[in-house]
């Protein structure tokens, strides 16, 4: 199958580490132009040279945070402007604390809400002139399972997540007509720093180790095995090549069966 990514200029938000880099690996193997982005320069610079190293497709990068309007803007217009056209957008970000609702003040929520949802709303109406002017696009915003069946103890992101979907389906049908397609992905156990994250919070408070908190969580996914970053990032270009000509306004879960609500 042609992706048609070939020099198409490609955004992707949170890419020093995790499902981002997976996902700026599998842009870059298509022959895609990236940018990535994140805090970090040191890990930026060295997720740009082992991309590089493994696939011969060197990305550019910018540091800045999400929450930073101006950050946001400005990577997002410089790969424009660097690649003469942006084609796809993947919006990622870390997730929120984990907490119950009675842990929670104003001030935990309003963080909850730029870090989750803001940072890809400013990034999406930066990107939208762009592609728009290219004829076309593809965005693409990373959120949760918690979007079909909430997870307990992350109660800031079930409910930000999951307005990430609302915004998915009523952007496609807004942007539909400008030839621009919008899906939303929601990633189960894919095996990265915050899923450790979560299983080292999850077997402290059953009072069991890490690996037996793995070990349960793995028997609960049909696969039998955390995704991969690259699982994941094969799936999020093919959402956003010219592949896929007809799937908008989706949520996709990406969590080897693991989640049982359709």
């Amino acid at each position: 199958m042609e992706f048609g990514l070939a020099d198409k200029g490609v955004v992707v938000l949170a890419s020093s580490g995790g499902i981002g880099r997976g996902v700026a690996t599998e842009f870059a193997r298509e022959g895609a132009r990236v940018m990535l982005f994140s805090r970090s320069e040191e890990k930026l610079s060295e997720t740009a040279d082992a991309i590089a190293e493994e696939t011969g497709n060197r990305p550019l990068f910018t540091v800045g945070s999400i929450t930073n309007k101006d950050d946001v803007e400005s990577t997002i217009n410089r790969a424009a402007s660097e690649f003469g056209n942006l084609w796809a957008l993947f919006n990622n970000t870390g997730g929120p604390p984990a907490g119950t609702f009675e842990q929670f003040d104003d001030e935990a929520w309003q963080s909850a809400f730029e870090v989750t949802m803001l940072g890809y709303v400013r990034a999406i109406r930066t990107a939208l002139p762009h592609m728009k002017k290219g004829g076309g696009g593809r965005i693409v915003s990373n959120t949760s399972v918690s979007t079909k069946q909430a997870i307990d103890g992350l109660l800031l992101s079930n409910v930000f997540r999951s307005g990430l979907v609302g915004l998915g389906k009523s952007l496609a049908r807004e942007v539909g007509p400008d030839g621009i397609l919008v899906n939303t992905v929601g990633p189960g156990r894919i095996d990265t720093d915050r899923i450790e994250q979560l299983d080292t919070i999850w077997a402290g408070q059953k009072g069991i180790s890490i690996e037996q908190q793995r070990s349960e969580s793995q028997a609960s996914i049909p696969l039998q095995r955390y995704g991969t970053p690259s699982d994941f990032g094969r799936i999020v270009t093919f959402l956003s090549s010219k592949a896929n000509a007809y799937l908008t306004g989706q949520n996709v879960l990406i969590d080897g069966a693991m989640v049982e609500a359709y």
